[in-house]
């Protein structure tokens, strides 16, 4: 089970992540988001994490020629595309892993099946792709096929059941565990991650 945790914007909420388990960090390159970052302060974020830390960078309305550079240039391992850009039938980009990002809709299993990702996130459909605090109806995320990040209003009280019932590949969370938008809060993270990291190893 990979647990992400979206919307990193300082060293210290990073490291406060890592401590509390989290496999992934997300930093969002959306100008128009709270959580924005810019290429340099990734850069020094990413600076600082252990090895082993899987470092996300989210781009909303991108080119994935133009996300690969930013992945490159900051130090991150994955682009996860959002928005009417997505390249869902573009052949991947050398050098870069690929997460695609998905709203959760009728018709969402063909769209993954017809797309070339390493995964594929789940979220809740909104104009400001992620970030919204709402979960969506986790039925249409059942059964799908690849690797599958399932996002949108998750948080400690309810990501055991999300898990219990979708089994994904893989959680993430941002705004959930927030003390204000951009600052996370600690002790959340730490609830969030140890009760995915429970309820999965139930499914093993």
């Amino acid at each position: 089970m990979i647990v992400k945790i979206c919307g990193i914007t300082s060293p210290c909420d990073a490291l406060a992540a890592v401590r509390a388990g989290a496999a992934a960090l997300g930093f969002n390159f959306y100008p128009a988001s709270p959580r924005f970052v810019s290429v340099e302060a990734a850069q020094r974020i990413a600076a600082v994490l252990p090895p082993g830390v899987l470092k996300v960078g989210v781009f909303v309305n991108e080119t994935l020629e133009r996300a690969a550079e930013v992945v490159a240039a900051a130090g991150l391992n994955v682009a996860q595309m959002h928005g009417a850009e997505v390249p869902e039938m573009a052949a991947p980009h050398p050098g870069v892993r690929v997460w695609l990002a998905l709203p959760a809709a009728p018709g969402l299993a063909a769209r993954i099946a017809s797309a070339r990702a390493e995964a594929f996130l789940v979220d809740t459909p909104s104009p400001s792709h992620g970030g919204t605090g709402r979960a969506f109806d986790w039925s249409l995320a059942e059964a799908l096929p690849g690797r599958i990040v399932l996002a949108g209003g998750l948080g400690p009280d309810n990501v055991a059941e999300a898990i219990r019932r979708v089994r994904p590949w893989g959680v993430d969370a941002a705004s959930r565990l927030e003390r204000a938008p951009g600052v996370k809060d600690h002790e959340k993270m730490r609830q969030f991650v140890e009760a995915a990291l429970r309820e999965a190893r139930t499914l093993c």
